[in-house]
Protein backbone atom coordinates (compact mmCIF):
# COMPACT_ATOMS: atom_id res chain seq x y z
CA UNK A 1 0.00 0.00 0.00
CA UNK A 2 0.97 3.71 -0.66
CA UNK A 3 2.52 5.44 1.93
CA UNK A 4 1.53 9.30 1.63
CA UNK A 5 3.82 11.71 3.30
CA UNK A 6 3.42 15.74 3.56
CA UNK A 7 6.69 17.85 3.14
CA UNK A 8 8.02 20.65 1.95
CA UNK A 9 11.39 21.74 0.43
CA UNK A 10 12.17 24.18 3.13
CA UNK A 11 13.34 27.77 2.80
CA UNK A 12 10.45 29.15 4.37
CA UNK A 13 9.85 32.67 4.48
CA UNK A 14 11.01 34.49 8.02
CA UNK A 15 8.18 35.07 10.25
CA UNK A 16 7.20 38.86 10.22
CA UNK A 17 8.67 39.89 13.67
CA UNK A 18 12.31 38.44 12.75
CA UNK A 19 12.33 40.13 9.58
CA UNK A 20 11.98 43.18 11.04
CA UNK A 21 14.28 42.54 14.26
CA UNK A 22 16.95 40.83 11.92
CA UNK A 23 16.83 43.76 9.70
CA UNK A 24 16.77 46.56 12.06
CA UNK A 25 20.39 43.90 13.63
CA UNK A 26 21.89 43.20 9.98
CA UNK A 27 21.51 46.43 7.65
CA UNK A 28 20.65 46.44 4.37
CA UNK A 29 23.83 46.32 2.94
CA UNK A 30 26.05 43.21 0.90
CA UNK A 31 28.57 43.36 4.01
CA UNK A 32 24.97 42.45 6.70
CA UNK A 33 24.21 38.96 5.24
CA UNK A 34 25.01 35.79 6.73
CA UNK A 35 28.81 34.93 6.68
CA UNK A 36 28.69 32.35 8.94
CA UNK A 37 30.34 34.40 11.82
CA UNK A 38 26.97 36.34 13.03
CA UNK A 39 26.62 38.26 16.37
CA UNK A 40 24.59 36.79 19.33
CA UNK A 41 21.92 39.04 18.94
CA UNK A 42 21.57 37.69 15.19
CA UNK A 43 21.67 34.14 16.40
CA UNK A 44 19.46 34.43 19.06
CA UNK A 45 16.95 36.02 16.68
CA UNK A 46 17.32 33.31 13.77
CA UNK A 47 16.94 30.19 16.49
CA UNK A 48 13.96 31.70 18.15
CA UNK A 49 12.43 32.25 14.34
CA UNK A 50 14.06 28.51 13.95
CA UNK A 51 11.53 27.52 16.81
CA UNK A 52 8.61 29.40 15.15
CA UNK A 53 9.11 27.17 11.80
CA UNK A 54 9.17 24.23 13.58
CA UNK A 55 6.27 24.59 15.65
CA UNK A 56 3.99 25.45 12.85
CA UNK A 57 4.77 22.29 10.67
CA UNK A 58 4.24 20.29 14.23
CA UNK A 59 1.04 22.24 14.57
CA UNK A 60 0.35 21.56 10.84
CA UNK A 61 0.68 17.88 11.23
CA UNK A 62 3.32 17.51 9.02
CA UNK A 63 5.18 13.60 8.38
CA UNK A 64 8.71 15.81 7.74
CA UNK A 65 9.85 18.35 9.89
CA UNK A 66 12.45 20.71 8.07
CA UNK A 67 14.86 23.32 9.58
CA UNK A 68 13.76 25.74 7.35
CA UNK A 69 16.75 27.51 6.56
CA UNK A 70 16.09 31.29 7.45
CA UNK A 71 19.52 32.08 7.62
CA UNK A 72 19.92 31.87 3.54
CA UNK A 73 20.41 34.83 2.66
CA UNK A 74 21.49 33.27 -0.90
CA UNK A 75 18.40 30.68 -1.22
CA UNK A 76 20.72 27.75 -3.00
CA UNK A 77 24.18 28.97 -2.90
CA UNK A 78 24.26 29.65 1.24
CA UNK A 79 26.70 26.59 1.90
CA UNK A 80 28.65 28.42 -0.29
CA UNK A 81 28.55 31.68 0.30
CA UNK A 82 29.36 30.81 4.22
CA UNK A 83 32.54 28.55 3.08
CA UNK A 84 36.19 30.05 4.01
CA UNK A 85 37.07 28.94 -0.03
CA UNK A 86 34.63 31.34 -1.22
CA UNK A 87 34.48 34.62 -1.92
CA UNK A 88 30.97 36.35 -2.70
CA UNK A 89 30.45 39.13 -4.99
CA UNK A 90 28.18 41.02 -6.61
CA UNK A 91 24.56 40.81 -6.87
CA UNK A 92 23.56 38.12 -9.52
CA UNK A 93 19.89 37.33 -10.55
CA UNK A 94 18.51 34.18 -9.19
CA UNK A 95 17.50 32.41 -12.59
CA UNK A 96 14.70 34.84 -14.18
CA UNK A 97 12.72 35.53 -11.31
CA UNK A 98 12.97 38.59 -9.26
CA UNK A 99 15.20 37.40 -6.30
CA UNK A 100 18.75 37.73 -6.51
CA UNK A 101 22.19 35.83 -4.17
CA UNK A 102 25.46 36.96 -3.67
CA UNK A 103 27.69 35.43 -6.75
CA UNK A 104 29.76 32.38 -4.78
CA UNK A 105 33.47 32.60 -6.56
CA UNK A 106 35.23 29.27 -5.48
CA UNK A 107 39.12 30.17 -5.09
CA UNK A 108 40.17 27.13 -2.92
CA UNK A 109 39.53 23.20 -2.36
CA UNK A 110 36.06 23.08 -0.40
CA UNK A 111 37.14 21.51 2.51
CA UNK A 112 34.11 20.59 4.97
CA UNK A 113 32.18 23.66 6.80
CA UNK A 114 29.35 22.09 8.86
CA UNK A 115 27.63 25.45 9.11
CA UNK A 116 24.41 23.56 7.64
CA UNK A 117 24.93 20.16 9.87
CA UNK A 118 24.75 22.65 13.19
CA UNK A 119 21.63 24.09 12.23
CA UNK A 120 20.25 20.89 11.63
CA UNK A 121 21.46 19.21 15.19
CA UNK A 122 19.60 22.56 16.31
CA UNK A 123 16.44 21.48 14.69
CA UNK A 124 16.65 17.66 16.12
CA UNK A 125 16.70 19.08 19.57
CA UNK A 126 13.67 20.77 18.72
CA UNK A 127 11.44 18.64 16.52
CA UNK A 128 12.77 15.29 18.69
CA UNK A 129 10.00 13.03 18.61
CA UNK A 130 9.46 13.89 15.14
CA UNK A 131 11.04 12.76 11.60
CA UNK A 132 13.74 15.42 10.09
CA UNK A 133 14.25 15.99 6.80
CA UNK A 134 17.28 18.06 5.63
CA UNK A 135 17.64 20.29 2.88
CA UNK A 136 20.32 20.94 0.21
CA UNK A 137 20.80 22.30 -3.10
CA UNK A 138 21.87 19.87 -5.17
CA UNK A 139 25.53 19.85 -6.91
CA UNK A 140 24.81 20.68 -10.37
CA UNK A 141 22.59 23.44 -9.34
CA UNK A 142 25.03 24.53 -6.92
CA UNK A 143 28.04 24.73 -9.82
CA UNK A 144 26.01 26.48 -11.97
CA UNK A 145 25.11 29.15 -9.66
CA UNK A 146 28.51 29.74 -8.09
CA UNK A 147 31.69 30.90 -10.44
CA UNK A 148 34.59 28.62 -10.21
CA UNK A 149 38.33 30.11 -9.92
CA UNK A 150 40.37 27.56 -8.68
CA UNK A 151 39.46 23.98 -10.32
CA UNK A 152 39.62 25.25 -14.13
CA UNK A 153 37.74 22.18 -15.65
CA UNK A 154 33.76 22.30 -15.43
CA UNK A 155 33.91 17.78 -14.84
CA UNK A 156 36.17 18.67 -11.61
CA UNK A 157 34.72 21.96 -10.14
CA UNK A 158 30.88 19.51 -10.33
CA UNK A 159 32.95 17.16 -8.98
CA UNK A 160 34.42 19.38 -6.29
CA UNK A 161 31.02 20.50 -5.34
CA UNK A 162 29.39 17.07 -5.21
CA UNK A 163 32.48 16.00 -2.66
CA UNK A 164 31.89 18.98 -0.97
CA UNK A 165 27.91 18.36 -0.22
CA UNK A 166 29.07 14.38 0.46
CA UNK A 167 31.08 15.76 3.20
CA UNK A 168 28.43 18.21 4.67
CA UNK A 169 25.96 15.22 4.45
CA UNK A 170 28.40 13.16 6.30
CA UNK A 171 28.07 15.55 9.11
CA UNK A 172 24.01 15.80 9.39
CA UNK A 173 22.43 14.21 12.83
CA UNK A 174 20.03 11.40 11.97
CA UNK A 175 17.55 12.35 9.07
CA UNK A 176 14.71 10.67 7.89
CA UNK A 177 14.89 12.29 4.24
CA UNK A 178 17.05 14.52 2.36
CA UNK A 179 15.88 16.78 -0.09
CA UNK A 180 18.21 17.44 -2.85
CA UNK A 181 16.85 20.57 -5.05
CA UNK A 182 18.25 21.06 -8.42
CA UNK A 183 15.92 23.69 -9.97
CA UNK A 184 19.09 24.30 -12.60
CA UNK A 185 18.59 20.73 -14.11
CA UNK A 186 15.36 21.95 -15.70
CA UNK A 187 16.35 26.12 -15.92
CA UNK A 188 19.94 25.09 -17.18
CA UNK A 189 19.85 21.31 -18.47
CA UNK A 190 23.00 19.86 -19.02
CA UNK A 191 24.09 18.55 -22.53
CA UNK A 192 25.37 15.10 -23.49
CA UNK A 193 28.06 14.27 -21.00
CA UNK A 194 27.33 16.85 -18.42
CA UNK A 195 23.86 15.05 -17.84
CA UNK A 196 25.35 11.68 -17.03
CA UNK A 197 28.17 13.83 -14.79
CA UNK A 198 25.42 15.71 -12.96
CA UNK A 199 23.83 12.26 -12.31
CA UNK A 200 27.03 10.89 -10.92
CA UNK A 201 27.42 14.02 -8.83
CA UNK A 202 23.86 13.34 -7.12
CA UNK A 203 24.58 10.07 -6.48
CA UNK A 204 28.10 10.85 -4.94
CA UNK A 205 26.29 12.88 -2.29
CA UNK A 206 23.19 10.49 -2.20
CA UNK A 207 25.48 7.89 -0.92
CA UNK A 208 27.10 10.26 2.35
CA UNK A 209 23.45 9.18 3.88
CA UNK A 210 21.33 6.22 4.63
CA UNK A 211 18.51 8.55 4.70
CA UNK A 212 16.03 8.75 1.87
CA UNK A 213 17.41 10.84 -0.88
CA UNK A 214 14.73 12.55 -3.00
CA UNK A 215 15.81 15.19 -5.74
CA UNK A 216 13.63 17.90 -6.49
CA UNK A 217 14.08 19.47 -9.75
CA UNK A 218 11.57 22.61 -10.38
CA UNK A 219 9.88 25.07 -12.82
CA UNK A 220 9.15 22.84 -14.94
CA UNK A 221 9.81 19.21 -16.41
CA UNK A 222 13.09 17.31 -17.44
CA UNK A 223 14.58 17.21 -20.44
CA UNK A 224 14.12 13.29 -21.75
CA UNK A 225 17.91 12.63 -21.38
CA UNK A 226 18.39 14.30 -18.26
CA UNK A 227 15.64 12.35 -16.58
CA UNK A 228 16.50 9.53 -17.91
CA UNK A 229 20.11 10.05 -16.73
CA UNK A 230 18.80 10.76 -13.32
CA UNK A 231 17.17 8.06 -12.75
CA UNK A 232 21.09 5.89 -12.95
CA UNK A 233 21.57 7.57 -9.76
CA UNK A 234 21.16 5.57 -6.65
CA UNK A 235 18.66 7.50 -4.89
CA UNK A 236 14.73 6.77 -3.62
CA UNK A 237 12.53 9.72 -4.81
CA UNK A 238 12.55 12.11 -8.31
CA UNK A 239 10.38 15.18 -7.63
CA UNK A 240 7.68 16.38 -10.34
CA UNK A 241 6.38 20.04 -10.53
CA UNK A 242 2.81 19.27 -11.59
CA UNK A 243 1.77 22.84 -11.28
CA UNK A 244 4.41 24.17 -13.71
CA UNK A 245 4.53 21.44 -16.24
CA UNK A 246 1.79 18.13 -15.82
CA UNK A 247 1.97 17.20 -19.73
CA UNK A 248 5.67 16.91 -19.68
CA UNK A 249 6.18 15.29 -16.69
CA UNK A 250 3.49 12.99 -16.63
CA UNK A 251 5.01 12.00 -20.30
CA UNK A 252 8.66 11.26 -18.71
CA UNK A 253 7.25 9.24 -15.96
CA UNK A 254 5.08 7.06 -18.59
CA UNK A 255 8.23 7.00 -20.99
CA UNK A 256 10.83 6.09 -19.10
CA UNK A 257 10.04 4.53 -14.95
CA UNK A 258 10.32 6.21 -12.34
CA UNK A 259 11.77 5.50 -9.07
CA UNK A 260 9.59 3.14 -6.57
CA UNK A 261 9.42 6.46 -4.51
CA UNK A 262 7.82 9.73 -6.02
CA UNK A 263 7.30 13.39 -4.70
CA UNK A 264 4.46 15.30 -6.12
CA UNK A 265 4.77 19.27 -6.39
CA UNK A 266 1.15 19.88 -6.06
CA UNK A 267 0.82 22.63 -4.34
CA UNK A 268 2.01 26.51 -5.35
CA UNK A 269 4.98 27.43 -3.33
CA UNK A 270 4.94 30.69 -5.33
CA UNK A 271 1.15 31.69 -5.55
CA UNK A 272 -0.54 33.07 -2.60
CA UNK A 273 -3.63 31.34 -3.85
CA UNK A 274 -4.32 28.26 -0.92
CA UNK A 275 -5.39 25.58 -2.43
CA UNK A 276 -7.83 22.92 -1.18
CA UNK A 277 -6.94 19.71 0.44
CA UNK A 278 -9.27 17.43 -1.37
CA UNK A 279 -8.53 19.66 -4.84
CA UNK A 280 -4.66 17.84 -3.60
CA UNK A 281 -6.21 14.71 -3.28
CA UNK A 282 -7.97 14.80 -6.12
CA UNK A 283 -4.38 15.48 -7.87
CA UNK A 284 -2.79 12.76 -6.85
CA UNK A 285 -5.60 10.51 -8.11
CA UNK A 286 -5.40 11.87 -11.22
CA UNK A 287 -1.87 11.16 -11.49
CA UNK A 288 -1.95 7.75 -9.90
CA UNK A 289 -4.64 7.47 -12.57
CA UNK A 290 -2.90 8.46 -15.67
CA UNK A 291 0.11 5.96 -14.44
CA UNK A 292 -2.04 2.73 -14.96
CA UNK A 293 -0.82 -0.37 -13.26
CA UNK A 294 2.11 1.45 -11.27
CA UNK A 295 2.07 2.20 -7.55
CA UNK A 296 4.54 3.83 -5.68
CA UNK A 297 5.58 2.59 -2.36
CA UNK A 298 5.93 6.09 -1.35
CA UNK A 299 4.48 9.94 -2.44
CA UNK A 300 6.00 12.65 -0.98
CA UNK A 301 3.23 15.30 -1.14
CA UNK A 302 4.77 18.99 -1.25
CA UNK A 303 4.80 22.40 -2.56
CA UNK A 304 6.69 22.50 -6.58
CA UNK A 305 9.29 25.01 -4.98
CA UNK A 306 10.70 26.45 -1.73
CA UNK A 307 8.04 28.74 0.17
CA UNK A 308 10.34 31.94 0.99
CA UNK A 309 8.27 33.77 -1.87
CA UNK A 310 4.96 33.74 -0.26
CA UNK A 311 4.05 36.07 2.86
CA UNK A 312 4.51 33.84 6.47
CA UNK A 313 0.84 33.60 6.62
CA UNK A 314 -0.17 31.94 3.54
CA UNK A 315 2.95 30.08 3.45
CA UNK A 316 1.21 28.65 7.09
CA UNK A 317 -1.85 27.73 5.09
CA UNK A 318 -0.07 25.97 2.41
CA UNK A 319 1.94 23.36 5.17
CA UNK A 320 -2.19 23.13 6.87
CA UNK A 321 -3.18 21.87 3.11
CA UNK A 322 -0.78 19.16 2.43
CA UNK A 323 -0.60 17.37 5.73
CA UNK A 324 -4.62 17.39 5.49
CA UNK A 325 -4.15 16.16 1.82
CA UNK A 326 -2.10 13.21 2.83
CA UNK A 327 -4.29 12.26 5.45
CA UNK A 328 -7.03 12.03 2.99
CA UNK A 329 -5.14 9.59 0.70
CA UNK A 330 -4.20 7.64 3.37
CA UNK A 331 -8.01 7.70 4.74
CA UNK A 332 -9.07 6.77 0.53
CA UNK A 333 -5.86 4.26 0.42
CA UNK A 334 -7.45 2.47 3.20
Amino acid sequence: MTEYVSTTPGLYPLPDWAKDDLSDLKGHQKHDLVSGDEGEAITAAYEEAREDVIEVQQNAGLDRIVEGQLRWDDMLAHPLAVHDAVETRGIVRYYDNNNFYREPVVQDDLGFSGDVASELETAAELASGDDLQAVLPGPYSLADLATDEHYDDEAEFLGGIAEFLAGEVDAFPDVETLFLLEPSLVENAPGDGEDERASEAIDRVAAATDADVVVQPYWGALEEKVYAHLLDADIDAVGFDFVANQDDNLYNIQEYGATDDVALGLADGQNTLVEDPEAIRDRVDWVEGQLGVTAFETIYLTTNTETFYLPYGKYVEKLDVLAEAADLAEVQTA
